[in-house]
């Protein structure tokens, strides 16, 4: 049997930038040891598998594996599914084009939407499954500065200071002094693992970020560092942007309304991707919060499996 696939670079307009992800078509059938071997065999930071939905209002269910195991949630592979179920269906149209998607996920169903334009990267954003929550842990600020090869006055800036924070996925958010401590990091895998919490049955990831970016649009520059998932660096991690809206509407007292807000990651990799997130706050809380960006096709073929 063969099964069709293809690579999206996601977070991205351009090809070989962003955040490479496979999307396998065929997903029914697979056993999960055979969708965590493919995962591997691609050893992409994340591999989607498509499968029918339970719901036949729904678009299709997203099993979503890194090389080292399942995850409930992930922002780029549910951005690069969108668009490759869209464009499976509609990328022959020859018309712009909106559609409304629901994606089945283990978080939950996930709401999404793309815009398909001829000679266009397509664009599709999905509402958060779930809202940021924060977590409890207490944190070692000398600690977490020697497993980045930082010093302690580089991390945090204005009143940003490290928290814990999760919508799907945890991440220790680090925020740091600028732009060139970022760029400065040397992460140390074994003694973040040593310090990192766990929560929601994993490690917590690194999420660095800070002020500012590279591309003057940028609000926020970040790194994600992750070696428990199978990969020491990610170049655009849309789970961690959901978690830091958290932080940034604790830290930065968003006042009601709309916020949107783009963050740039994967600089540093050679990799530029840029995540839309749009806040909506309401009575002082996050009432809806949106992520979204770009995909572009850079290979399609078959496996046979």
């Amino acid at each position: 049997m063969t099964r069709r696939y293809a690579i999206y670079d996601v977070f991205t307009r351009k090809r070989l930038e962003g955040n490479p992800l496979a999307v396998v078509f065929d997903g029914d059938g697979l056993s999960d040891g055979a969708m965590q071997a493919i995962a591997q065999e691609f050893n992409l930071s994340e591999t989607v598998f498509l499968q029918q939905p339970g719901s036949a209002a729904h678009s299709a269910r997203l099993r979503i594996f890194t090389p080292a195991h399942e995850l409930p949630f992930a922002g780029h592979p549910t951005v690069g599914a969108a668009v490759a179920l869209a464009e499976a269906a509609h990328g022959e149209f020859g018309k712009a084009l909106d559609l409304m998607q629901v994606l089945e996920e283990r978080v939950g169903p996930v709401r999404s939407a793309v815009r398909l334009k001829p000679g266009e990267a397509a664009f599709a954003e999905f509402d958060l499954p779930r809202k940021p929550s924060q977590l409890e842990a207490r944190f070692d600020k000398h600690a977490i500065a020697d497993a980045l090869s930082l010093k302690a006055t580089q991390i945090g800036f204005e009143n940003h200071v490290i928290s814990f924070w999760s919508a799907g996925v945890p991440f220790v958010m680090v925020p740091l002094h600028d732009v060139g401590a970022v760029a400065a990091v040397e992460f140390d895998a074994q003694r973040w693992e040593q310090l990192a919490p766990l929560a929601e049955g994993r490690l917590a990831a690194a999420y660095l970020y800070c002020r500012g970016g590279i591309n003057h649009m940028a609000r926020f520059h970040a790194r994600m560092f992750k070696p428990e998932m199978g990969a020491v660096e990610d170049p655009a991690t849309g789970s961690a942007a959901a978690a830091l809206s958290g932080a940034i509407h604790l830290f930065d007292e968003l006042v009601d309304g709309h916020h949107p807000i783009l963050i740039e990651q994967g600089v540093e990799m050679g990799r530029p991707s840029f995540i839309h997130l749009h806040l909506d706050i309401a009575g002082g809380k996050i009432a809806t919060a949106r992520i979204g960006g770009h995909a572009v096709k850079v290979a399609s073929g078959e496996l046979a499996i």
